[in-house]
């Protein structure tokens, strides 16, 4: 295991020059850290993504570009060595500009990763320009030479093998003689192919990273210190989790707490690597250590919540002890690339929930043509406007949790729900209109009464 941390700093962390700076502060205080992995500057993804799904209007097109042109240039206004960064950054804006005239005619997920990537491939030109200002002795490495996937476009998937051995010959190296500043997000494909690993990925591209050079420790600087027991925008009386376990902060990104990506921790896990999650704003605040095996483990840890869900319910009389009928319904969606998330069955229906996370955004849908196969076999029923509610604990199978939890939610209507699959979560589907409220009822008699 190399003897030196990752550092991760989210788009609210490097949104501006007063935000790089304390970015730099925090590796100028910690030694150990060697490597960092930078988002874009907030709100440059969302710019960038619009450009890819096609603007045709050039005139929108052109502004969204000069906003483009604005963020980054505002703050390397403020360097006092400039033009090697603008030279850089014009290079990489006349490239988007490229890409976005060609989106406007054929949007494709290959172009779209190809514009996107640009985010982060911008940021850390500056950042690294302002750490050696800083007396840093740092070095920008374009983390496509070392993080390979295949080529799903948008949603790909990371070549472990590959990138550990590609990491040990180009990066650990250059990490011990400096601090390497470098993109979470991307990676490519064997042939050169700028590809993206899906919205939030800069977490899950942060972790594979501090698995290839086998990081003693990775830092994932955000807006929030740490995790709390629910998002405090919710619930006001939400608390900070000082240390969770593995199982319990995978749980709770899978099921929607944004301030980590559902694949996060796999990396993290496989190699028993520590996770810090803290507050780039207010790094004296501390924050959540993420753990193999933690000190405390209480029944009700944390809710998370997700919103955007699509229920898709296939009903069939011939489903009633008959062979195979499931079989046939997940062969369809698996063809076609449909994830499954949460799954409940009867007698005679299957409800299914999907979860959208590829780089367009927006929230899942079911294909025409998926849907057109599946109604071969069955009715077909798609709700939207939905939201899950998790409910992260330990040992939930203990009897009398479920009094104490349903007898909370008598006045609403309850979607879905799922257990058993894991003694760690309690799932349900709301209407997206009660989520909150939901939120708010659940912690207030779980969390706040003790």
């Amino acid at each position: 295991m190399s003897a030196f941390n990752v550092a991760k700093f989210g788009g609210t962390s490097v949104a501006d020059f007063e935000a790089m700076s304390r970015c730099a502060a925090i590796v100028e205080n910690n030694p150990k850290t060697r490597l960092v992995v930078s988002s874009a500057c907030s709100g440059v993804t969302n710019i960038l993504v619009e450009l890819a799904n096609g603007v045709q209007d050039t005139d929108r097109r052109a502004a969204l570009i000069e906003q483009l042109h604005q963020t980054h240039f505002s703050i390397v206004d403020q360097l006092k060595e400039q033009s090697q960064v603008k030279d850089d950054l014009l290079f990489i804006l006349d490239k988007v500009n490229s890409f976005s005239e060609a989106a406007s005619v054929q949007s494709t997920s290959k172009l779209t990763d190809h514009l996107v990537a640009c985010g982060e491939l911008m940021s850390t030109h500056i950042l690294t320009q302002l750490m050696r200002e800083r007396g840093l002795d740092t070095v920008r490495f374009d983390i496509r030479e070392v993080l390979r996937t295949d080529d799903n476009y948008g949603r790909a998937e990371p070549q472990v093998e590959s990138t550990a051995a590609l990491a040990k010959e180009k990066l650990t190296p250059l990490c011990h003689d400096h601090i390497v500043i470098t993109q979470g997000f991307i990676g490519s494909d064997e042939e050169g192919n700028t590809t993206t690993l899906g919205r939030g990925g800069s977490d899950y591209s942060a972790a594979l990273i501090a698995e290839a050079v086998q990081a003693s420790g990775l830092e994932i600087w955000t807006d929030v210190p740490g995790i709390y027991t629910t998002d405090p925008r919710i619930a006001p009386k939400a608390m900070p989790i000082p240390e969770i376990s593995f199982s319990e902060a995978s749980e709770m990104a899978n099921f929607g707490a944004k301030i980590l990506h559902p694949s996060t921790l796999l990396p993290a896990l496989r190699h028993g690597i520590p996770v810090f999650v803290g507050s780039s704003r207010e790094p004296a605040n501390g924050g959540t250590w993420i753990r193999k095996r933690v000190t405390s483990s209480p029944l009700f840890r944390a809710l998370a919540l997700r919103a955007n869900q699509t229920m898709v319910t296939i009903r069939s009389a011939k489903m009633f002890h008959a062979y195979g009928f499931l079989a046939k319904v997940f062969e369809i969606l698996a063809k076609h690339k449909i994830s499954v998330d949460l799954v409940t069955t009867s007698e005679i229906s299957v409800s299914i929930t999907l979860d959208k996370t590829d780089t367009s955004g927006g929230s899942p849908e079911l294909p025409l043509a998926v849907r057109a196969e599946l109604e071969e076999l069955a009715h077909v029923e798609v709700e939207r406007n939905l939201s899950l509610i998790a409910l992260i604990g330990n040992q939930m199978e203990t009897q009398g949790y479920a009094k104490k939890v349903f007898s909370t939610l008598g006045d609403y209507n309850l979607r879905m729900i799922c257990y058993g699959a894991s003694d760690h979560n309690l799932c349900f589907l709301v209407d997206a209109d009660e989520a909150n409220h939901v939120i708010q009822k659940l912690h207030q008699e779980l969390f706040e009464a003790e």
